[in-house]
C-alpha cells in the first residue's frame, strides 16, 4: 500500500487499495478450496484430496488476482504476470516440500532404509537430506525474485518520475501479494497437521483397534507434510518481503542523510565484518532455540521418571499421571529459555550498528550487510532445518506401517532417534528463524536513525 502510494500519478488511490482486494479474493479462493476437500474412503490417499483444495484454491487465486488486476491497475498485464509469479512460487514450494517430506518419494524412504544399519545412518542420511532440500527452493525463489523485478520494469516503463528500481520494487512487492494470495488454504493445512498428531496420541492411549492407529498414523504423516510445506511458503515468502524491507531500509537511510545509498561495499572490512556477524546470528539464535527444547526434555524425562516411582500403578493403568506437572515444566521452560534469543534478535543489530558509528563511522553500512547475510543465511537453515526434520519424522512413519522391519524392530528404533533429533529443527528453531528474518527487517528499518 505504501508502494502504491508512491505510484500514486499512475494508478490514483486504486493503486492504494489493490493489496486489500487481492487478498480479499485470495480469501475467497481459499474457501471455495477448502470446500473441495474430500476423500474418498479406503481409495484416496489423504494427501491427494489436500492437493485438489490446494490446485482449486489456486486456480480462483489466479482468476482473482486477474480481476483485481484489470479493475484497479489498468489491465496491465506485466503486474498481472508478476502476481502469478508470486502463486507459481507458492505452488512450487509446496511440490519441493512434499517431495522431501512425503515417504512416497526418494528422500525419506532414503532415511527409512539407512535406518536399517542404525542411529548414526540415520542421522548422516537425515542430514544429507536436510542439506540437499536448500537447493531447489533458493533457485525457485531467486528466479521469482528476478522475473518480478523485471516484469516490475516492464509494466511502469516510461512512466514520469518513476524509477528503474522503484518500478523493479513494485513488481516484487505484487509478486509477494500473489504469494500470499492463497496464504489462508496453506495456514488450514498447517492447522491440520498438529490436530492430526494429537488425535493420533487419542487413539492411541486410549487404546484403539490397530486399524484405526494406522489410519491416523497416515495423516500424522500428511500432517508432518503440511507442516512443513507451510513452512517453506512461510520462509519463501519472507524472502520476498525481506528484499522489500531491505530496499526499505537503503531509502530511509538515503532520506535520512541526503545522500544515495542504494548499494553496500562488501569490499570494506567494516561492512564484512557486519555480514559475518549477521551469518553467526543465525547459527547462534538457532543453537539457543535447539538447547532450550534439549533442556526442557531433560527435566520432563526427568520428572517423568520420578513419577514412575511415585505412582508405580501407571504402568499398570490402576493411577494416572500427574500430566500437569510436564505441561508446567514444559510450559516455564518455553518462557524462560526463549527470553536469550529473543533479546539476540533485537540487540544483535543495535550493538552492531551503534558500535560500528562510533568505531568506524560506517553504522549503517555495517548494519545493511548484517540485515542482507542474515537474511540469506536465515533462510537456507531454516529450509534445512524444517524439511530435514519433516523428513525424519516421516521416516519413522513409514517404517511404522509395517516397511523394514515395522514398529518396534531395530530400524524402527533408529528412526525413531532420528525424529527425536528433527523435532526441535522443525518445531521449534526453524519456525522462529522466519520470525527473526522478519525482526531483522524491521528492528533495522524503525532504528536506522541510531545507526547514522
Amino acid at each position: 500500500m505504501i508502494l502504491g502510494t508512491a505510484l500514486f500519478p499512475v494508478f490514483g488511490v486504486k493503486g492504494i487499495l489493490f493489496p486489500l482486494v487481492a487478498r480479499a479474493f485470495g480469501l475467497i479462493a481459499a474457501i471455495i478450496g477448502v470446500m473441495t476437500v474430500s476423500v474418498k474412503e479406503n481409495e484416496e490417499d489423504p494427501m491427494t484430496g489436500l492437493n485438489r483444495g490446494y490446485n482449486v484454491t489456486t486456480l480462483f487465486a489466479i482468476i482473482g488476482f486477474y480481476v483485481a488486476v484489470r479493475w484497479l491497475l489498468q489491465n496491465n498485464l506485466w503486474l498481472f504476470g508478476a502476481g502469478v509469479i508470486g502463486i507459481v512460487l507458492s505452488y512450487a514450494f509446496v511440490l519441493i516440500t512434499q517431495y522431501y517430506t512425503e515417504y512416497k518419494y526418494r528422500p525419506v524412504r532414503e532415511i527409512a532404509e539407512a535406518s536399517q544399519t542404525g542411529p548414526a545412518t540415520t542421522i548422516i542420511s537425515g542430514l544429507a537430506v536436510a542439506m540437499e532440500c536448500t537447493a531447489l527452493p533458493v533457485l525457485a525463489t531467486s528466479a521469482a525474485l528476478l522475473g518480478a523485478y523485471y516484469f516490475g520494469i516492464y509494466a511502469l516503463a516510461g512512466e514520469p518520475g518513476i524509477s528503474r528500481n522503484a518500478a523493479g520494487l513494485y513488481g516484487t512487492a505484487i509478486a509477494t501479494m500473489g504469494m500470499l494470495s492463497t496464504c489462508a488454504y496453506i495456514l488450514a493445512m498447517d492447522t491440520f497437521g498438529p490436530i492430526t498428531d494429537n488425535a493420533g496420541g487419542i487413539v492411541e492411549m486410549s487404546r484403539q483397534p490397530e486399524d484405526i492407529r494406522k489410519r491416523t498414523d497416515r495423516l500424522d504423516a500428511v500432517g508432518n507434510t503440511t507442516k512443513a510445506l507451510t513452512k517453506g511458503y512461510a520462509i519463501g515468502s519472507a524472502a520476498l518481503a525481506a528484499f522489500l524491507l531491505f530496499s526499505a531500509y537503503l531509502d530511509e537511510v538515503s532520506l535520512i542523510t541526503g545522500r544515495a545509498f542504494h548499494s553496500v561495499d562488501i569490499a570494506k572490512m567494516e561492512v564484512f565484518v557486519g555480514g559475518l556477524l549477521g551469518a553467526m546470528l543465525v547459527f547462534l539464535f538457532s543453537a539457543l532455540a535447539i538447547r532450550a527444547v534439549g533442556k526442557a526434555a531433560y527435566y520432563v524425562i526427568n520428572d517423568v521418571r520420578a513419577q514412575f516411582k511415585e505412582k508405580p500403578g501407571i504402568m499398570k493403568g490402576t493411577e494416572e499421571p500427574d500430566y500437569g506437572r510436564c505441561v508446567d515444566i514444559v510450559t516455564t521452560g518455553a518462557l524462560k529459555e526463549m527470553v536469550l534469543p529473543g533479546l539476540l534478535a533485537v540487540g544483535m543489530p543495535i550493538a552492531v550498528g551503534v558500535t560500528f558509528k562510533i568505531a568506524f563511522g560506517a553504522g549503517a553500512e555495517a548494519v545493511a550487510a548484517l540485515l542482507m547475510v542474515g537474511t540469506i543465511a536465515g533462510i537456507l537453515m531454516a529450509t534445512l532445518m524444517n524439511n530435514g526434520g519433516g523428513a525424519w519424522d516421516n521416516a519413522k512413519k513409514y517404517i511404522e506401517l509395517g516397511n523394514l522391519g515395522g514398529k518396534g524392530s531395530p530400524t524402527h528404533k533408529a528412526a525413531v532417534v532420528g525424529d527425536t533429533v528433527g523435532d526441535p529443527l522443525k518445531d521449534t528453531a526453524g519456525p522462529s528463524l522466519h520470525v527473526l528474518i522478519k525482526l531483522l527487517s524491521t528492528v533495522t528499518l524503525v532504528l536506522a536513525p541510531l545507526f547514522i
